[in-house]
């Protein structure tokens, strides 16, 4: 893997966000979750769908804080358009489970 600068990792905006809103994406070619996320007041609310059907249910997943890039381009998911990329790590089973903070930080919040 190649070695970035710092002013390389500044340019990927990572943001705290809470899923204000979650529900199945059956229509995805692989199930998947679509996720609804207030950033704060400088970002507002952005939507994602993510393959994390092992892990979570959409009911679990209201009020969660979950990290994610937020200044991606918008990408089209089936009939889904995806605005910010979740991010997570895989599990033993190569199975998504999401990365947030430890403890309540305040929404929108910079990851450094």
């Amino acid at each position: 893997m190649s070695e970035i600068s710092f002013v390389d990792f500044l340019k990927v905006d990572i943001r705290v966000g809470e899923v204000i809103r979650a529900e199945p994406y059956p229509e995805a070619r692989k199930p998947a979750i679509k996720m609804w996320i207030d950033f704060g007041d400088e970002i507002g609310e952005r939507k994602t769908s993510a393959q994390i059907t092992a892990h979570y249910d959409p009911s679990t997943l209201v009020g969660k804080q979950v990290m994610a890039v937020v200044n991606f381009p918008p990408r089209q998911i089936g009939r889904f358009m995806s605005e910010v990329l979740v991010l997570g790590l895989p599990d033993e089973s190569g199975e998504i489970v999401l990365i947030g903070p430890d403890g309540k930080v305040p929404t929108g919040g910079r990851m450094h």
